[in-house]
């Protein structure tokens, strides 16, 4: 059988490995697929790069849009990044008639409901499994193995290198700017970490998940996004004796008034399963009303391990290249005329539970000042610690876990408990999940 014709848009680090993969398997690849893959033309700005990693056995160019408008070419891998030149090349590539496999998860959280809808109108697929907790399989199993499921929630670690800082700290006890350093010096960080770091990394990769989870259109520029810069390695020592991990998650949870999409440090239970996902791994656990909990663990970046769910990507159009398309796998899991517009919650909407800390004098009433402001907002206290003060201080520390109350709430409470006199500074808040 004629093997199917793949064009390559960028060979750095995924797209080398991608190719490597692809060559190394590709006697099982055929066996999976029916028939070959081979990537026949690579298209890289640096011509020398490519023609190493492909020992010159393809057509090499620097020009991407000859790639998409080669009539000989039936899958287009796009693995150049970005927001700008990206879309020109899905676009066109789908405007060709060609299917489109990416890893680029901040295209398609940001323009992804204009390219599906594209894409459908044109009768080819867009795959993205790569675009999401690299080698874990997460696409598939919230659009393909999880279909009988009301999906509830979903929560992960879909960052490694704020998943390698958040774990460096922990262990060592060292501030945040001293582990970023480290971060970059090993690898695990880019020269500027923004995306990571501030959490729009995991944002993109949430964003993607809850439409698929919840079938609704891609919603970004909704999602509630903080990062780790301003997380204090206090904080998570005081988790840590309270039985609690600090992780960078993406959450998206399905309430009665609307979706919560949020990413930010958050307090989970050091018993369960995800809160010990070390280092620059990933994880996603996924709560469904017929199976329960599932968790997805693994390498969510690097060559091969990425490079793995291109390829797999590749195997699954392949198989339904001739296919018709009103029966292959909706782009966002649901029908494209049964996706809901659901309402996006702003962060005030939230409903979570709390980790208070407030610097305080160390004198008598404070803590009932306190415990009163909260009682006042409808704020329960599930634990406490109040520090001693160390000799010849004034000022000690007061930590407070909450059960579940409405943001709004919380944020009433912290302004009458930060206009105290006998609070010192700003109160230190951190949102909890129990994942249960």
């Amino acid at each position: 059988m004629k093997p199917i014709s793949v064009g390559l848009l960028g060979i750095g680090t995924v797209g080398g490995g991608t190719f490597n993969v692809l060559k190394r398997n590709e006697e099982e690849i055929t066996r999976r697929a029916g028939r070959p893959i081979r990537i026949t033309a690579v298209a890289d700005k640096n011509l020398e790069l490519a023609r190493q990693v492909t020992g010159g056995g393809v057509r090499i160019t620097d020009d991407a849009f000859s790639v998409v408008s080669d009539p000989e070419i039936d899958i287009v891998i796009e693995l150049i990044g970005g927001y700008g030149v990206a879309r020109e090349l899905v676009m066109k590539a789908i405007e060709n008639g060609k299917h489109v496999v990416t890893a680029n998860k901040a295209l398609l959280a940001v323009h992804g409901n204009e390219i599906f809808a594209a894409a459908q109108a044109r009768g080819v697929m867009v795959a993205f499994e790569a675009a999401v907790a690299g080698g874990i399989p997460i696409i598939k199993a919230l659009r393909e193995g999880l279909s009988a499921n009301r999906i509830e929630w979903i929560a992960g670690i879909i960052n490694g290198t704020t998943n390698f800082i958040l774990s460096e700290m922990r262990d060592k006890g060292l501030p945040f700017a001293e582990v970023l350093k480290e971060a970059q010096a090993l690898g695990y960080a880019e020269a500027d970490p923004t995306f990571d770091i501030e959490g729009v990394d995991a944002a993109h990769k949430a964003t993607i998940m809850s439409a698929i989870a919840f079938g609704i259109p891609m919603q970004f520029n909704a999602a509630h996004i903080e990062g780790i810069t301003k997380l204090d390695s206090v904080d998570i020592t005081y988790a840590e004796q309270l039985g609690y991990r600090i992780k960078l998650l993406g959450i998206a949870k399905m309430r009665d008034a609307g979706i919560e999409l949020r990413v930010h440090p958050t307090l989970i239970p050091a018993k369960r399963l995800i809160a010990n996902v070390e280092g620059a791994m990933n994880a996603v656990m996924v709560q469904c009303d017929a199976v329960g909990s599932t968790l997805y663990y693994g390498k969510g970046a690097g060559a091969e391990p990425t490079g793995s769910a291109v390829i797999a990507d590749l195997v699954d159009v392949t198989r339904l290249h001739t296919a018709d398309p009103e029966h292959r796998v909706p782009h966002l899991a649901f029908q494209p005329d049964q996706v809901r517009d659901l309402r996006v919650l702003p962060i005030d909407e939230v409903i979570t539970s709390y980790y208070l800390r407030m610097r305080v004098d160390d004198k008598p009433g404070v803590l009932a000042d306190i415990t009163r402001i909260l009682a006042d907002s409808d704020i329960s206290i599930e634990a406490m610690i109040q520090r001693e003060a160390a000799a010849g201080e004034a000022q000690t520390d007061i930590i407070m876990l909450t059960h579940e109350t409405v943001e709004k709430n919380a944020n009433v409470a912290i302004a009458k408990i930060e206009a105290l006199s006998v609070v010192n500074g700003p109160v230190v808040r951190l949102r909890m999940e129990s994942l249960q």
